[in-house]
């Protein structure tokens, strides 16, 4: 994939599409072929850091201890404290917070009580704090490089079916910040399979209400 392409699908996209009110999102369509889902080793499921951000707000929300609590108070978009857990219990109250938010950040000596308090909805939706995107943080940790991070993170996971699809951008970027993210993202997805190329077979770039363009 070269960046000729990418231009040639958003010119398409854009052609095509009705102007909406509002500042469509971009994702980009992966489907694979020859992988086994079955083997954990050939699932995806990993987070890739843009150049760029996505052109809208991600909404982190941090699950909190009292050492954490102040200073994520002054970057989160909503902390949680540990006395405020129990309150969650409501089935509704917690997959209301799930949807809400795009990501979460722990207090690493309260794991425990977050996964017991949370883990059962998030668990599913992908949205447990996870080392691997470095939101388990100790009480004292700086929260704002992780909350600037996640601005412009991106989860790549197919585990059930052979595909993919992942928010790179919106219409109000750049279009070189949008080609630079799609190359960015095909890039990292190329290097995850196992057999890299061969393993996949169309890639797609779509808005939110538009139909899909083949990029290749």
């Amino acid at each position: 994939m070269d960046k000729e392409q990418v231009k040639k699908a958003l010119k398409e996209i854009k052609e095509n599409s009705k102007k909406r009110n509002f500042s469509q999102s971009i994702d980009l369509i992966f489907t694979f072929r020859d992988l086994n889902l079955k083997n954990p080793e050939e699932q995806m499921d990993f987070s890739i850091t843009l150049s760029h951000g996505l052109g809208k707000k991600v909404k982190v929300a941090a699950l909190a201890g009292p050492e954490m609590a102040d200073n994520a108070k002054k970057v989160c978009d909503l902390v949680v404290t540990q006395a405020d857990f129990d309150k969650y219990k409501d089935k509704k109250e917690a997959k209301k917070l799930a949807s809400s938010y795009d990501y979460f950040i722990g207090q690493a000596d309260i794991m425990p009580k977050i996964a017991g308090a949370f883990g059962r909805f998030f668990g599913p939706r992908g949205k447990m704090p996870n080392p691997k995107l470095g939101t388990i943080l100790p009480g004292k940790a700086p929260v704002e490089p992780v909350y600037e991070k996640l601005q412009r993170t991106v989860r790549v996971v197919a585990k059930k079916a052979p595909m993919a699809q992942v928010k790179i951008g919106s219409e109000s970027m750049k279009e070189e910040e949008v080609i630079d993210n799609i190359l960015t993202v095909y890039n990292q997805v190329i290097h995850h399979l196992p057999k890299e190329k061969s393993n996949l077979k169309d890639v797609y770039v779509k808005l939110t209400m538009s139909k899909p363009v083949k990029i290749e």
